[in-house]
């Protein structure tokens, strides 16, 4: 029964999950420099980890987005922009590129999330 809420609501926690991260990202050198909450490193160090949950929020999402009846072309952009996303947060403090590629990933998550809402409810109306 869990299981079939989750597949119905995947793209809305998709969207969620990818907006949420996208201002997270933004708002985290603002934070992180104004704020003398995350002066302490346990605090800090748990606020930038959000990115792994955005990580795992997102691959979920994905993953009962695409397990019935979705296009080849969105399930193949689905992943993609997963594989792409997770990558670009992993790598992020290697070059300063990943983390616009992450912004680009999420956008891209967040369209084709919604393009997959939208091509459900067609196959649903026929």
């Amino acid at each position: 029964m869990k299981l079939d809420i989750l597949s119905k609501k995947a793209d809305y926690v998709g969207i969620t999950g990818s907006v949420l991260c996208i201002i997270h990202c933004l708002a985290t050198p603002v934070l992180l420099m104004t704020s003398s909450v995350f002066r302490h490193d346990s605090i800090r160090m748990g606020y930038l980890s959000l990115d792994y949950v955005f990580i795992a929020l997102n691959i979920t999402a994905v993953y009962y987005a695409t397990r019935h009846q979705t296009a080849p072309l969105i399930k193949t952009l689905l992943w993609a922009f997963l594989s792409v996303f997770a990558l670009a947060i992993v790598l992020e403090d290697v070059n300063e590129i990943f983390e616009y590629l992450g912004y680009a990933a999420s956008a891209g998550l967040v369209m084709t999330h919604l393009a997959n809402l939208r091509y459900c409810r067609l196959q649903h109306a026929h």
